[in-house]
Formats: structure tokens, sequence, C-alpha cells
């Protein structure tokens, strides 16, 4: 018999969802091996040649790159580890240039904290160098460092490099296996996809429904990865790339197998299990490298959602395998990316021009601002933690800052009973070398599961080695308690309850703008004469720009109310306008394979419900009715479409 909560001990949905671990991939026995060695070499060589402080501060410029080590390609690695950590040498230099000078210290922090906000909007390179940017600063002007002021930021920055460089080492011997890996992943996703299409559509049940609905949305989420992977690598290249260019031709070819399994999921019929099968083959086939004939055993279609999964499956299998890729296209397909000058540029013009990149600047000014003036007028200890936790803390890129500030005062809590028994039992010297080779493991392990956990794995590493620094022993703990509530408390009334988003700013007009581009798709999908590698663009950037609204919608159910439960909702209305451009693709791929196009009437129509019930969305205030004039022949390709749209409009309607 299953145990319940009484009802008034029952957790609220927001509070769970928090508390709730994230799946986790699995463990990257590489990351593993390089924190431990990359945290507890340094140290050692410290205390080898005597200098156990200076061994510290490259250990804690080698967690920085630790925790900056996420990305599986090489060329990624650079950017994400070497590129923050001269950001961090910056960063520690100004601070350590204004230690101890008052109110001078307050402004020029305040400033670098403006800055740094600012800097983050760019992108996610960017926002981790902003981040290691203001952390250093703060860490450079709220600790006496020891040595010359040039030597903090060498050896710091040493650390950060010596994990690139463990990062590296296969690099000769792995050249272009993570970009030919996430490719095949990608193949996999798809595969996984087909599986789940296609159940009678009337007896499906929600589970069912749900597991489908999650297999898309991990399409979308590889294809955006890989996109994002392979367009990063070869917008380094100033000529073409034989490899990229074949990667790319591959990712393009599954475009039509993703395309045709909404059409099959509608149709209630599923593909026999060679379909899924044959993909995970090729996938196979891209990982390995392999170029040739590639046998596909797959049975007769019989209507014109088989004959659409066969045709396309059967192109790609083609691409992935041939040795020699027509290049012409794929620039036209995808565009290509702009010279790294150019991007530069436009970055930072955007930066400075945005009222969103102002805003976070300001609102992470404020709250570093508040904090290093309370510290400035009330002796605290170790004061420059409290500036730390509201760092860390006010990243809304990296997640709700409601739910950040609750985790990260839990995983503190919990880093801090790992951090005295390592305190009070381990002597100083050579075993918190032995230490670090156990904890430093535990951050990239963890650090999937969710922030609560990177921060209850990081917390008793920086701890040991602040103790390395300043021999206080378990003295650190309690101050860094209360340093850690403290900045929690200011970020969430000065950087929270403070700035109101508006939903409608928040995610309102998002979805709104998503809608009223569907309805320009609608039109585009079945206009004669239309550009194909158009279409394809278009639909790649509607589910892109749906996998963003959804991200930030399972945020905003993170929070209390009254956020947390009016994303819950209009959580709905989301899954609704992703089946919309699911109904759209289906409905396009049946014409392209034999099916009646429809009449230019209906399809005008379809796009009108669409705008209406974008300009609802945008207004959220507006009543939405459920209007009945919404038909067509029965038989029409457009009619499950039909459904979808009042399905959507009715959600969005008052009950």
């Amino acid at each position: 018999m299953s145990r319940e909560f009484p009802i008034g001990l029952t957790p609220p949905d927001w509070l769970v969802r928090n508390l709730r671990p994230q799946q986790a991939p699995p463990l990257n026995r590489s990351a593993l091996v390089r924190a431990a060695l990359g945290l507890a070499l340094p140290l050692a060589a410290g205390l080898a040649v005597g200098q156990a402080a200076y061994g510290a501060l490259a250990s804690m410029g080698a967690l920085s790159g630790v925790i900056g080590d996420t990305a599986d390609a090489y060329r990624m690695r650079i950017l994400n580890i070497a590129v923050p950590q001269l950001f961090g040498a910056v960063g520690v230099t100004l601070g350590s240039l204004a230690y101890g000078q008052g109110w001078v210290t307050v402004a020029t922090v305040t400033g670098i904290a403006l800055l740094s906000g600012m800097i983050s909007t760019i992108g996610a390179v960017s926002s981790v160098s902003g981040l290691l940017l203001l952390l250093n600063s703060v860490i450079g002007a709220g600790l006496p460092l020891p040595g010359a002021w040039w030597l903090t930021p060498v050896l710091m920055t040493g650390g950060g490099l010596w994990v690139l460089l463990l990062a590296l080492l296969a690099w000769p011997l792995r050249s272009g296996v993570p970009e030919r890996s996430a490719v095949a992943d990608t193949y996999r996703t798809v595969a996984d996809l087909l599986a789940l299409s296609g159940a009678d559509h009337h007896d499906r049940d929600a589970e069912h429904k749900d597991a489908y609905d999650s297999a898309r949305h991990a399409v979308t989420l590889s294809l955006n990865q890989s996109y994002d992977l392979i367009l990063a690598r070869r917008a380094r290249f100033h000529g073409r790339n034989r490899e990229l260019t074949r990667m790319l031709a591959q990712l393009n070819a599954i475009t039509p197998v993703v395309e045709a399994a909404p059409a099959i999921h509608l149709s209630g019929k599923p593909l026999p299990e060679e379909f899924p099968a044959a993909v995970r083959h090729i996938a196979d086939a891209i990982e390995t490298g392999y170029t040739g004939p590639i046998g596909l055993q797959l049975p007769e279609p019989r209507n014109e959602t088989g004959r659409a999964a066969d045709h396309a499956l059967r192109h790609a299998a083609e691409v992935a395998t041939s040795p020699d890729v027509d290049p012409r296209g794929i620039d036209d397909r995808l565009g290509r990316p702009a010279a790294l000058g150019i991007r530069t540029a436009r970055a930072t013009r955007n930066m400075v021009l945005s009222a969103n990149s102002w805003r976070y600047g300001i609102r992470l000014a404020l709250c570093i601002g508040i904090a290093q003036a309370l510290v400035s007028l009330v002796p605290v200890p170790r004061s420059y933690w409290v500036a730390l936790t509201i760092t860390f803390v006010l990243k809304p890129d990296f997640g709700s800052v409601f739910s950040r500030a609750l985790l990260r005062a839990l995983g503190t809590v919990a880093g801090l009973l790992v951090a005295a028994a390592v305190l009070a039992l381990v002597p100083l010297g050579w075993w918190d070398v032995a230490v670090l080779l156990v904890l430093a493991p535990l951050i990239p392990a963890l650090t999937p599961r969710g922030y609560g956990f990177q921060t209850a794995a990081i917390t008793p590493v920086i701890l040991l080695l602040s103790d390395v620094l300043n021999h206080q022993g378990t003295a650190l703990l309690l101050p860094r308690l209360l340093d850690s509530l403290m900045g929690c408390a200011i970020a969430l009334v000065a950087g929270y309850l403070l700035w109101p988003e508006s939903w409608r700013t928040r995610v309102g007009d998002r979805l709104a703008d998503a809608v009223a581009d569907m309805a320009s798709y609608v039109e585009l999908a079945f206009k004669d004469g239309a550009d194909p590698a158009a279409r394809a663009r278009m639909r790649r950037r509607l589910y892109r720009d749906l996998s963003v609204i959804r991200t930030e919608f399972q945020r905003a159910l993170t929070e209390p109310p009254p956020t947390g439960r009016r994303a819950a909702a209009w959580w709905p209305l989301v899954v609704a306008v992703e089946r919309i451009v699911d109904a759209t693709t289906a409905a396009r791929v049946r014409v392209r394979h034999g099916a009646p196009p429809p009449a230019a009437a209906e399809v005008d129509q379809v796009a009108l419900q669409l705008r209406e019930l974008a300009d609802g969305v945008r207004e959220a205030e507006t009543l939405i009715a459920v209007r009945t004039d919404l038909t067509g022949p029965p038989d029409s390709v457009l009619e499950p479409l039909r459904q979808e749209v009042a399905a959507a409009r009715a959600i969005a309607s008052p009950h």
C-alpha cells in the first residue's frame, strides 16, 4: 500500500521540482580523472617546493577549469576553459589592486559587476567569462593574496590552463570523434522518436503521449547541440573542411526523417521495427566513420507516410555513408557562420544597445554593490563569500534565481557537513592532496544532477583550499554558512523580489511570437514554388524557439506562486503549439508524397486563426473565443492541423 502525505503536509509542487535530482548522463570517467589530477597536482607541486599557498591558488584556478570542462569537442574545450581564464586573470588583477581601499573597492567591484552582467548576456562562453571575471575580482578585492600583484593571476590562470592541457591530451588521437559521436547520437534520438510514432491515435494513453513529446523534444535538443557544435567548429576555418562538410550533410539528411515522424504519429499506423533499427545502424556507421554501401532491409511501404519514411531513410543512408559529399547547397541550407571578428563586433554592439543586457547588468551590480557596502560597514570575517554567493545565484541564464538561491543554501549546508569532517580530521599538508583526489571527481559527477548537488561538491573543496591559505580550520564553517545565507537573501530580495519581471515579457511575448511565426510557417509550407530549404530553416527555427520557451517555462515551474502557478496553467498551451508545428509538418509530408494539397482558402483560414491566437497570448487578459468557423473538407490534409489549432485556442480561452 502506498504512503501518502496528509493533506496539510503535502509539499508544494514547486518545492518538489527544486529538490528532485535531474536525470544525468552516464559518468564521464575521463572528466573525473581530469578533475582529480587538475586540482590535486598543483597543490602537490606547491607543497613540494614549500609554497603551499601558491599551490592552493593554482588549484583554485584549476577549479574554475574543471567547472568549465563540459564540452566534448576539443576545440570547444579551448573556448570553454581558456577564454574564461583570461577574463578571470583580469578580474583578480583589478580586484587585488582595489583591495583594502574602502569605498573605492566597493565602486570597483560594483562596476565590474555591471560589466560582467552585460557580458554574460552575449552567449554561453561569454556568460562563463563574465562569471569568472566577477568571481575573481571579488576574491582579489576581499582576500589578501600572497606575493607580487601579478603572481596570483599567473597562478590561477596557470591552474586553469593545466586542466585545459589535460583535456586536450587525447586530441591527436581522437580528433573529430566527439563531433561524429554528436551526429550519431542525434540519429539515435530520431530512432527513438520513430519507435514511439504511430501508436493508435484513439487508444493512445497519456503516458505514451508524454513519451512521444519527450522524444520529440530530445530530438530538437540533440539537433540544436549538433548543429551548434559543427557550425562553431566550422566557423574557425577560412576554407571548406571536408570532414565538417560531411557531418553537416549528415545532419541535413536526417531532417526529412524527423519531418516524417509527425505524419507517422498522426496516422496511427506505426512503422515496422526495421525502420528505427535502420536509423540506429546508420548512426553506428557515422560514429565509426564507415563509408561504403550499407544494406537497408526495409519492408515495402503501404501508404504515403510509409513512402515518406522509406524515401527519407534511404536518402539519409546514402548521404551518411557516402565517401564524397557535394558541398554545394549546404551554405544555402544553413547559412555560413560569419567570421569571428564580425560575430564579435555584432555581439558587442547588441550587448551595448540591448535593454535586457543593461537590465541584467544593473541588477547584478545593485546586488553586488549592496553586498560590498554591507561588509564594509559590518565586520564580516570572510566578506568576499557574500558577493561570491550572489554571483553564482544571480545567473538567470543558468536557471531560476529563486531556485538557485534555495539550492545554494541547501547545497552549502550539505557541503559544510563534509567540510567539517575534512577540516577536523585531516591535518594540513600532503593529506590535503589525497583528500582532493577523492573530492574533486565529485564535482563533474554531481554537477549534472543539479545546482544544489554541484554546490555540495564544490563547498568542501573551496574550504579545504581556503584553509591552506589561512590555516583557520573548522573556524571557517560558521562564517561560510552565514555569508552564504546573507548572499542568498540579498539575491532574493534585491535581485528577485524587487525585479518583478512581467509574465508577458518573460514568457508570454516569446510564446506569442512563436505562434505568429507558426502562421507564417503554415503559409510557407503550402505555398506553390516555395524554397524547400526555406521551409526547413523556418521549421528548425520554430523548434529551436519552442525549445527555449519550454526551458523558460520549466524554470518558472520551480518558482513559488504566482509565477509557478501561472506557468503550470500555461504549460499545456506550450505543448499544444509544439503539436501544431508537428501537424503542419505532417501535412506537408503527406502532400509531398501524394496527398491532394489544401486549397489556398483553407491555408489562409488556419493562418488567420493562429495570428488571432498570437494576439490573445500577447495580451493575456484578452479573451480568446473558441470559434466554430475553422472548418474544411473532412478528408483534407489540414484536418489534424485544424484540430490542433482548435485545441490550442480552447486551452487559451476562458473556462
